[in-house]
Formats: C-alpha cells, sequence, structure tokens
C-alpha cells in the first residue's frame, strides 16, 4: 500500500520532516510512504500553488495524500488545509495544549527554533562538524586530545558517517581511526589510541554486509571478500575485548541509533539542541 506524504513549511522544514518521519515509521512494515518536502510555503500565493499539487496527487490515487506541516501564519495554513487532505498540523497538535498549560501565549515567529538554535549553538555545531572531517580515518592524530570520542573500526564499519552525525546533531567531537591488518596482526592497540583508552568505542558489522559494501568501492579485491572480511572482525572484534573498549553491531541500525548508543554509553552530554 503506498501514500503520499506532503512535509510542509514556512521555514527550513526540518522539524516537519522530523517529527512526520518518526510518526509515519510506526506504519511503515505495511505502507510505503512517497515523501515529498516543501520548505518557506510562507505567502498565500505559495500556499495556493502547493493546494494544487496536492489535489492533483489526490485525483490520482485512491487516497488522500497526508499533509504534515508547520505553519504559522493563519491564512497560509488555511489555504493549505483546503486541500484534499489529512492534515496533521504540528504546531497546533502540541503548542495549544502547552498554552493552556503554561497560561502564556506562544510567540508563533516564523522560523523561531532555527533563529535560536542558530544564535546559541550554530558554532558549536560547525566546529564539531569540522573537527570530525578534519580527525577523518586517522588523519590528525595530535588532535586527540581536544577529542569526545575516538571510534575504532575496520574499513567501512561506518565510522565517518556516524563522526559527522553526532558532530552535526549533537555539537560531540568524534575522531575515528581505521584498525587496519597490521594493528589486527598481534592484537595490539595503535599507538596513537594508548593514551586515549577512556575515549575508544568500536564499530563492528557483519561480515557478508561489510563484503558487500566494500564490493561496491573495490569490486573483485581481495580487500571486498568474505574471508577478508570475516578475518578482520574476528580479530578486530577480540581487540575490543582485550581492551575493554564498547562496541556496537551497526548492521542493523541506523547512523541516528548508533550515535544515541554512543551518547549513551560514553555517557556524553549533546552540547547542541
Amino acid at each position: 500500500m503506498k501514500r503520499t506524504v506532503f512535509i510542509v513549511s514556512d521555514g527550513t522544514g526540518i522539524t516537519a520532516e522530523t517529527v512526520g518521519r518518526a510518526l509515519l515509521s510506526h506504519f511503515a512494515y505495511a505502507i510505503d510512504f512517497q515523501y515529498t518536502t516543501v520548505p518557506y510555503v510562507d505567502t498565500v500565493e505559495k500556499a495556493q500553488r502547493l493546494r494544487a499539487r496536492i489535489d492533483a496527487a489526490a485525483a490520482l490515487t485512491d487516497a488522500q495524500p497526508l499533509v504534515i506541516s508547520t505553519i504559522v501564519n493563519a491564512e497560509v495554513r488555511e489555504t493549505i488545509f483546503a486541500s484534499q487532505s489529512f492534515h496533521v498540523d504540528v504546531l497546533s497538535t502540541f503548542l495549544t495544549p502547552l498554552e493552556q498549560e503554561l497560561a502564556t501565549p506562544s510567540s508563533l515567529q516564523v522560523g523561531k527554533h532555527q533563529s535560536i538554535a542558530q544564535d546559541i549553538h550554530y558554532q558549536v555545531r560547525i566546529n564539531a562538524v569540522h573537527f570530525a572531517l578534519e580527525n577523518d580515518d586517522g588523519a590528525r592524530v595530535r588532535d586527540y586530545d581536544a577529542a569526545d570520542v575516538i571510534l575504532v573500526g575496520v574499513s567501512r564499519c561506518g565510522k565517518t558517517p556516524t563522526c559527522l552525525y553526532l558532530g552535526m546533531q549533537f555539537g560531540i567531537k568524534a575522531a575515528n581511526y581505521p584498525i587496519t591488518e597490521d594493528d589486527l596482526q598481534e592484537l595490539v592497540l595503535p599507538e596513537p589510541l594508548r593514551n586515549q583508552r577512556t575515549k575508544l568505542y568500536g564499530l563492528t558489522i557483519e561480515p557478508d554486509h561489510l563484503a558487500a559494501i566494500r564490493t561496491e568501492r573495490r569490486p573483485g579485491s581481495q580487500y571486498a571478500s568474505l574471508r577478508q572480511c570475516e578475518e578482520e572482525l574476528r580479530n578486530a572484534e577480540a581487540m575490543f575485548r582485550r581492551f575493554g573498549i564498547p562496541v556496537i553491531d551497526t548492521t542493523h541500525y541506523s547512523v541516528e541509533e548508533i550515535s544515541t548508543r554512543i551518547l549513551n554509553d560514553m555517557q556524553l552530554e549533546r552540547r547542541v539542541h
């Protein structure tokens, strides 16, 4: 079963998309959601054009489209409400009961969340992302003293995207170090990691999944062979056990779930919200 979903916002759409996808993920086992994100719908004219798009989509399917929105302007919001759709208004769903409980009206300013976040946390986020890029794949080990966490694991097990996500979403300075065949021969920690034991966190992955990822990069190579992947992972996991390094199998987890687990296991406090 397929359903069309419009994610609509008068700002970037990040809040609406995050909430919408989180809610609809609980139905993904039965329904194939087709997402369209439409940001910066901040005038009636834009809302009218969007309404036409939604109505056109409704005419092509048996089920009406879903619209998940964060629209502040009442006239813009009502224009979209008039479309042939099922509408979830994120702001009124949450702000109305909060206004009642707090006995205080909300500000209802377009882009309020983004502007506040940028004032307080923008530079922290950017610095953390820069740190992840500069300390990717063992590039600048001299900066490890400034790291909050150092991810270790064999090549292509998910270290880089996890570091970037930790920086972007949480403001965490995350470096990563690739465990090579040479490191695994004697199961000793590479020299740059020996004074950073409390910051180390291991990533592993199922061998067949790793082989498939490596095959896309270097098809037909020994590097991508299942036997090579099995041997590297077996030795890496033995190293993690030997030095008491916490570890997560990334095979069946998203980068969001991996990052949250790392944050919790390492007792790191997020620096941006």
